[in-house]
């Protein structure tokens, strides 16, 4: 509640009037203004960035297609030459329907998925050995502290 005699005085508190929060409101409401307008600017761009995907977009993506060559491993040329290598180190070669178009697509091959999960194995196995050797040292440590704080009480008597 206000005491003073003037309404006006109470609206904003003289604190509020202090050059480093005047600066640090400027500041806030700048920084929301920004994301505000940035944000309405960003959803034009990626409207304009999905209509030219939509024109350069691979055509297994846009219509159906048939695996002409199964899941294989990019040898050393096809890895430079051929940019679905990149992602996994594996390409399949397909056949688009409509198009009649002959294509690359990144794969995931077998052999590769359980060499992942071997090695996933092998860490968590890894893992499970470290922290059983840790536990059972913590338990000799705690039951080595409570024989002692017992030999302790014994030798006060």
């Amino acid at each position: 509640m206000c005491t003073r005699a003037m309404e006006s005085d109470c609206r904003i508190p003289m604190a509020c009037l202090r050059p480093r929060i005047l600066a640090l409101h400027a500041l806030f409401w700048g920084l929301v203004s920004l994301r505000v307008f940035g944000a309405a600017l960003l959803s034009d761009e990626k409207a304009a960035v999905a209509v030219t995907k939509a024109v350069t977009a691979p055509c297994w993506q846009l219509e159906e297609f048939v695996v002409a060559k199964e899941c294989s491993a990019c040898e050393g040329l096809q890895s430079k030459t051929i940019p679905a290598c990149s992602q996994t180190g594996f390409v399949e070669k397909i056949n688009c329907t409509k198009s009649n178009r002959d294509e690359y697509k990144s794969c995931r091959s077998t052999k590769m998925e359980e060499h992942l999960f071997w090695k996933f194995e092998g860490a968590m196995l890894a893992l499970t050995v470290v922290f059983a050797i840790l536990v059972v040292a913590r338990q000799r440590s705690l039951d080595r502290q409570a024989s002692d704080k017992v030999r302790r009480q014994i030798e006060s008597i």
